[in-house]
């Protein structure tokens, strides 16, 4: 635990994570101070007054400036004024993870990566509850970590999914086990388009692990892989436990004759057959191997895990089905926010398809999609402040390009072009704040204008 008592701290941010800090900071004895640059929801506004913490709103004063330290929410980049501030000034800057960290009495099963983090989070806390543990999860999932750290204990595991924006400003976070799914680029408009600022974020997962820990890796994923390289035949590493669909590795989880199986210790054995898996897609068949090593490294007896994925339904927003209306399957992927997940999310069906496109751009090449596109889309309808750029980059690799002002006249123009048999997928390959609150509120949009049909 660390001691903030009597500690002047700015918290930055007055949202989910901001708020879910500075009342736990205020509850463990600090002096803390909200600032906000836009305007604070209400429901944060109420929950700041009620915890008797001042804030201010609608930009950063001087009285900002005066913590001991900073805390910032996930929202605000590192290149913002007044977090350079503190680090001009020899002050340190920390994450909401990382404050939360400090009062957490659980062992840490901490999961990032740009493509899959949130279903393996779900998926690993489904695994432990059929295992009959009762985990805490908790960090870029929904539920800030500050807001659950009070039912943190010993005999419970607190499972956290987290982002390159959480992993920024730790110092001391040390999961026992942590997962580094794949690296691929995404919010590069936050690292100066810069791939390997932010990929060295993602890395900082392992910072603090050594012996003891264990870091599970994507081994076809070569930034991950590279990255544990780092630690062999390096003394006081985490151990190293790889997966991959693509070949077999020495120590992990891999396929073989359509089967998954488990090397651990030099001890082989068959898990269960590949078809067995519950969720679809050759993604998820990576996202099972991740969970399947975190579970084992935590040991979760493979009955249990084989049960865990076999029965795991996935999670909303990730390749969701909405509905089938007139032969017509819609389906909502609007956590897909960047281009890898887009093509997973293609990957996933072999049948035409109309495909809703867009949002706030971070950085996108969405000729990377275009293969994929080509095969399979016959009309791409584009949303957001990404219109412009989605229409230069697919002109003449999709047959139909439409643009949409809303969600419900993206929806309606994609039933007009869908036949019989076909998919309609959301997959907006792009942040959703230009047009709504968060992704959730985007696929929820999404599936009101799909059920009103």
């Amino acid at each position: 635990m660390k001691n903030i008592k009597d500690k002047h701290i700015v918290v930055a941010g007055a949202a989910r994570s901001g708020a879910a800090a500075a009342t736990l900071l205020a509850g463990r004895g600090a002096e803390v101070f909200v600032t906000e640059r836009d305007r604070i929801g209400s429901d944060f506004r109420g929950r700041l007054r009620d915890a008797g913490i001042p804030f201010e709103e609608g930009g950063h004063t001087g009285r900002a400036r005066k913590g001991d330290f900073l805390v910032v929410s996930p929202g605000m980049p590192s290149s913002a004024p007044l977090v350079r501030s503190y680090l001009e000034a020899g002050k340190a800057v920390y994450s909401e993870l990382e404050a939360a960290s400090w009062f957490c009495r659980s062992p840490m099963v901490a999961v990032t990566g740009s493509n899959g983090k949130t279903t393996v989070a779900n998926w690993l806390d489904h695994t432990w509850r059929t295992a009959g543990r009762d985990p805490v999860l908790a960090g870029n999932i929904g539920p800030a970590f500050s807001d659950h750290v009070d039912r943190t204990s010993p005999d419970r595991e607190a499972i956290l999914e987290v982002s390159s924006f959480q992993l920024d400003h730790i110092d001391t976070f040390c999961p026992y086990i942590s997962l580094l799914l794949n690296v691929t680029p995404d919010h590069l408009d936050r690292y100066d388009n810069d791939f390997e600022r932010y990929a060295a974020s993602k890395r900082r997962i392992t910072e603090n692990q050594g012996e003891g820990d264990c870091f599970i890796y994507g081994a076809d994923d070569p930034t991950a892989s590279a990255h544990a390289d780092t630690f062999k035949k390096k003394a006081g590493s985490p151990r190293l436990l790889a997966f991959s669909r693509k070949r077999e590795v020495r120590s992990g989880a891999f396929l073989r004759d359509q089967q998954i199986i488990l090397n651990i210790d030099d001890n082989e054995e068959v898990l269960m057959p590949i078809d067995e898996v519950g969720l679809r897609g050759k993604h998820n068949l990576n996202n099972g191997l991740a969970t399947a090593l975190a579970a084992r490294a935590a040991e979760i007896k493979n009955d249990v895990i084989r049960e865990s994925l076999r029965t795991f339904e996935g999670v909303e927003h990730r390749l969701e089905e909405v509905r089938s209306h007139d032969g017509v399957r819609y389906i909502n992927d609007s956590k897909a926010t960047n281009i890898n997940a887009v093509w997973y999310a293609l990957d996933s069906f072999n049948v035409p398809m109309v495909l809703i496109l867009g949002g706030r751009d971070k950085g996108n090449d969405y000729g990377e999609l275009a293969q994929q596109i080509r095969e399979k889309v016959h009309t791409v309808v584009a949303i957001g402040e990404a219109r412009p750029l989605i229409e230069e980059q697919l002109k003449g690799v999709v047959p139909q390009l439409m643009t949409a002002a809303d969600m419900a006249e993206a929806v309606r123009l994609s039933r007009a072009n869908a036949k019989r048999g076909e998919i309609v997928l959301l997959s907006p390959a792009c942040a959703s704040f230009d047009m709504f609150e968060n992704y959730e509120h985007r696929g929820n949009e999404f599936k009101k204008a799909v059920n009103n049909l």
